[in-house]
């Protein structure tokens, strides 16, 4: 897909994606200070939240326990698109025109990889959706952080666990992983596919690299490879 050129003094917008205990929140704060450690004007936010009330579909949307009844999946699409909306009116598209760049932990390739893949809403149903919720706004670069379902769903600590820990079965996150993994190779100028198995640094080592390649131009240390959007591996 090619995209329009951009502005050279819009900012940079990075999203972080992945299935259940892949560390985006981590590896999205790393990444975060990183950038602003180099002197670039950085936000980061997240999805569903980010505004006031993207943060209270959240409550809704992740929240578990005997008292959450079951979600309708195109619900789920249309509520996740709801916030997604707002965030990108509110908080994503003004930054990137004053020239900041974001970091997202989660966009529009989750709804495509949890009610698409996993829960089997048509994709092009979802693609829709996707276009009218972000105006059209995709990202310069998004880190696909994968790992086993099984892996990323034993790193939740039982506080941690939301709807869809609880509610959905590894079958479900299985399909999640594997639509993360085709909407990546669909898209591999978008994408870097970093293996989130390893220790935390490791992983984050990785992050960097793809960040600096694909999008700083920073060659890195003599003799490293540049990634071009497979899989990193550590």
């Amino acid at each position: 897909m090619t995209r329009p050129s951009r502005p050279a003094d819009r900012g940079r917008f990075i999203t972080i994606e992945g299935p259940e205990g892949a560390g985006k929140t981590s590896q999205s704060a790393r990444l975060e200070a990183l950038l602003r450690d180099d002197g670039i004007s950085v936000i980061r936010t997240r999805e569903p939240g980010g505004t006031s009330l993207g943060e209270r579909i959240r409550e809704l949307l992740l929240a578990g326990g005997s008292s959450a009844g079951p979600i309708d999946p195109l619900a789920d699409a249309l509520l996740f698109s709801a916030a997604r909306r707002q965030l990108v009116e509110e908080v994503i598209r003004p930054a990137l025109e004053a020239g900041t760049t974001v970091v997202c932990a989660r966009y529009a390739d989750s709804t495509l990889a949890y009610q698409g893949y996993g829960a089997g809403i048509p994709i092009d149903q979802l693609q829709t959706l996707e276009r009218i919720a972000t105006g059209g706004l995709r990202p310069d670069l998004t880190i696909l952080l994968d790992l086993p379902a099984e892996v990323g769903l034993g790193r939740k600590a039982p506080d941690d666990q939301t709807r869809f820990e609880l509610a959905f079965d590894l079958p479900f996150h299985r399909r999640v992983r594997d639509g993360f993994l085709a909407i990546a190779a669909s898209e591999p100028e978008r994408f870097a596919i970093v293996d989130a198995e390893p220790a935390e640094a490791q992983v984050w080592d990785d992050v960097r690299r793809a960040v600096m390649h694909r999008l700083l131009g920073n060659s890195g240390p003599a003799g490293e490879p540049e990634p071009q959007g497979e899989r990193i591996q550590p």
